[in-house]
C-alpha cells in the first residue's frame, strides 16, 4: 500500500488562451520531482479543477503521469453526486494512480452518517488507495474526527488531508495511529509534522520545494530547532501565497518566476496588481528571481 509522507504538491493547472498549457504542466511536475517532493497531486481544488470538465481532468492527469513516470501522483475526485463520481473513479483507476484525494460532497452538507456511507461506498469501488480531504470551509461541511476514525478500518482508507482547523481534532487523528494524517493547512505543517502527522500536501510548495522537503526531513531526523527555523523563514512566503484566494498568487510567483502564465479560468481572478512588488521582493529573498 502506497505512504503518504513527506511533501506532495497539488499542482497548479498552466493556462495559455484559456485552454490548458501541457507543456508548462510538465515542466512544472518534473521541476517539482527533481526537487525531492515525495508525490504530486492532480486535480485538486489548487489546480482549479471545478473549472475543468472531466475530459480535461482526465487529460491533466495524463500529462503529468507521462512527465514524471517515476514520481506517485495522486487524484482529486470531487463532487456532489455520487453516481457520476463513481463512474469517474473507473476511468481514472485505467490509469496508476497512487491515490484518489476524496472530500466530501460539495453544497449538500449531509449528516455524519451521511458522510460515514458516502466515504464507505466510494472506498468500496476503489481499487486505488483513498485518502480522506477534511475542507469544510470549500465542502460546507465538517468531517468530525469519530467519522474518520469510524472510517479508519477499512482497507483503502488510508490517508488524511486535514484542513479542518482543529488542533484537538488533528491529535486526535493522530494518536489514533491508524491513519496517516497530512497538514493541508500550510501554515500547520510544522505543527502536524512536530505531533507526529506523516506529511503535507502544500500549494505554498510550487515554490522553492527544496526548503518545504528540507523541514520534512529535519522533523523526521529529529533536529526540531533546524526544521523550526526553516520554517519561519518559509513563513512570511506562505502568508502571502494566500492572501488572495488560491491559488491566483502561486500563479503570479510561477510567472514572474518564468515557469508559467498568469492566467486563471473565470470566476477566479489575478492576484491584485498591490501584491506583486511583495511578492517579488519576497521571492528574491529565497533566491527565485
Amino acid at each position: 500500500m502506497r505512504s503518504f509522507d513527506g511533501i506532495w504538491i497539488p499542482l497548479v493547472t498552466p493556462f495559455h488562451d484559456g485552454k490548458i498549457d501541457f507543456p508548462a504542466l510538465q515542466a512544472l511536475a518534473r521541476s517539482m520531482f527533481d526537487a525531492g517532493v515525495s508525490g504530486l497531486v492532480a486535480c485538486g481544488s489548487t489546480a482549479e479543477a471545478a473549472a475543468l470538465d472531466d475530459g480535461e481532468q482526465l487529460a491533466v492527469l495524463d500529462a503529468i503521469l507521462d512527465a514524471v513516470p517515476g514520481c506517485p501522483v495522486a487524484m482529486g475526485l470531487a463532487g456532489n453526486r455520487q453516481a457520476a463520481m463513481l463512474e469517474k473513479m473507473q476511468k481514472i483507476q485505467q490509469r496508476p494512480v497512487a491515490g484518489l484525494l476524496i472530500p466530501a460532497p460539495y453544497y449538500i452538507r449531509p449528516s455524519q452518517e451521511g458522510l460515514r456511507a458516502f466515504f464507505l461506498t466510494m472506498a468500496d469501488a476503489a481499487e486505488a488507495p483513498v485518502i480522506i480531504y477534511n475542507i469544510p470551509y470549500r465542502s460546507g461541511i465538517n468531517i468530525d474526527a469519530a467519522t474518520i476514525l469510524a472510517l479508519a478500518g477499512h482497507e483503502r482508507i488510508v490517508a488524511v488531508k486535514d484542513c479542518g482547523g482543529n488542533a484537538a481534532a488533528t491529535m486526535d487523528l493522530i494518536a489514533h495511529g491508524g491513519l496517516q494524517i497530512m497538514a493541508g493547512e500550510d501554515e500547520q505543517i510544522f505543527t502536524t509534522l512536530c505531533l507526529g502527522g506523516s506529511g503535507a500536501i502544500t500549494a505554498a510548495a510550487h515554490i522553492r520545494p527544496d526548503l518545504f522537503v528540507r523541514v520534512a526531513q529535519l522533523v523526521r531526523a529529529q533536529r526540531l530547532v533546524e526544521a523550526r527555523e526553516q520554517f519561519y523563514d518559509l513563513l512570511p512566503l506562505i502568508r502571502l501565497l494566500f492572501a488572495e484566494p488560491n491559488p491566483a498568487v502561486i500563479k503570479t510567483a510561477l510567472s514572474m518566476m518564468g515557469m508559467l502564465r498568469d492566467e486563471l479560468r473565470a470566476p477566479m481572478q489575478a492576484s491584485s496588481p498591490a501584491l506583486h512588488e511583495r511578492l517579488r521582493r519576497e521571492l528574491s529573498r529565497l533566491g527565485c528571481l
